[in-house]
């Protein structure tokens, strides 16, 4: 189509003196922005900060003094990725039985404490590899003294966490609610009482059930300190709800440079929050873990039961850690570029499917019926193969 100059551009509507079309061509592919700077951490042997990745982290939700069942949620939970685990230890009981539980972790823990500084020290010597507390909230200085003797004779770095719901009346006053303003203000008394005792393994997280608000809060807190920040949306819902939330405000975030670790908080199995906060990662280019799965989402022309084959290709591939792709698709439109673009795929047609790898057909299947255990079948060649690969 000739533009407004007469004329036509490489086949395209861009013409070669439109400024919006050279504004265009001047635009970077890549979204994400680079990398904030920040301090490094050691938690149990995890760095976090500077240039180490995003780590991947949870909280269980059993009850911590029953060291069983808190540690089985525990191996759950690093079996699909879980880099560090909090834990709730809210009385003398709890923090006891962290000692077992630490002993036989997989992964480094977190100790979640409110009010109590006896319990935040017994948690150190329990061996916690990393406190999460308000220090304004603990008690008095001698009782914050008493923790950052603690921590620092441990080497265990503190996470100071300030949600929307607990940010001090002070600040709701002054600011007509737990504005994003108000939380940063907040979290930097805190900061301040640890930095007055020369203590400075500082971990920082603002989260709020708000998307708008969490965004806005931890931009102003990394423009105002190096320390590394923990992101997630708190109380974001139910596995659908959350979901969304969670990779709208960790996804904004994370493009803008801004996050160290992450959780995303489902009102779900806490092992549900580790397949969201991976593909997160995934959809962004910055971690990967696991397949791929590309399929398409069904219109008139798919012609194969495609929704049972998706299902089942997700459920076999659920606890396989390998990153490679599979394609899924079902019709003849998208279906074969996708499918040779994968490591592995399919492609329905009228009742009937293409089967690929890596880019050349390997079966040809005929009958609706038959392509679910034949895309199946090559599956688990391709998963053998790969094993036998890697001795």
């Amino acid at each position: 189509m000739p533009c407004e100059h007469g004329n036509v551009y490489a086949g395209s509507w861009l013409c070669p003196v439109n400024s919006v079309g050279r504004a265009l061509m001047n635009i970077p592919d890549s979204i994400l922005s680079q990398r904030r700077r920040t301090r490094v951490l050691s938690l149990g042997g995890v760095g976090i900060g500077g240039e180490n990745p995003v780590r991947v982290q949870s909280m269980t939700n059993t009850d911590t003094r029953d060291s069983e069942a808190t540690l089985e949620q525990i191996s759950r939970l690093a079996v699909a990725g879980c880099e560090i685990v909090r834990l709730a230890v809210p009385d003398e009981d709890a923090a006891v039985a962290l000692r077992s539980i630490c002993d036989a972790s997989p992964v480094p823990l977190i100790a979640d404490i409110h009010f109590d500084s006896r319990l935040a020290v017994l948690a150190v010597e329990a061996g916690i590899k990393g406190l999460r507390i308000n220090p304004g909230n603990i008690g008095g200085p001698d009782k914050v003294d008493r923790v950052v003797q603690a921590a620092r004779s441990a080497g265990v770095p503190i996470r100071i966490g300030v949600n929307s719901g607990s940010v001090d009346k002070e600040r709701v006053r002054k600011y007509g609610g737990p504005t994003p303003a108000a939380m940063v203000e907040s979290a930097l008394d805190h900061v301040r009482l640890l930095e007055e005792r020369n203590f400075f393994d500082i971990k920082i997280s603002l989260k709020s059930s708000s998307v708008a608000g969490t965004i806005a809060a931890y931009r102003r807190m990394s423009a105002a300190v190096d320390y590394p920040l923990h992101i997630g949306v708190t109380e974001a819902g139910t596995a659908m709800r959350g979901a969304v939330k969670s990779a709208v405000g960790l996804g904004i975030l994370l493009a803008e440079g801004i996050g160290d670790t992450l959780r995303v908080s489902l009102t779900a199995d806490p092992v549900e929050e580790m397949r969201v906060a991976w593909e997160i990662l995934r959809s962004l280019g910055l971690r990967a873990r696991g397949p791929e799965i590309v399929s398409c989402p069904t219109c008139g022309r798919t012609e194969i039961g495609l929704l049972e084959l998706a299902d089942a290709v997700e459920k076999r591939l659920c606890h396989v850690e390998d990153v490679f792709s599979v394609a899924v698709m079902g019709c003849v439109v998208n279906g074969p570029g996708e499918a040779r673009e994968a490591d592995i795929g399919v492609a329905g047609g009228r009742d009937s499917g293409l089967i690929f790898r890596k880019g050349d057909i390997v079966r040809k299947v005929r009958g609706r019926s038959e392509l679910l255990p034949a895309f199946m079948d090559e599956l688990e060649k391709f998963l053998q193969e790969r094993r036998s690969q890697k001795g």
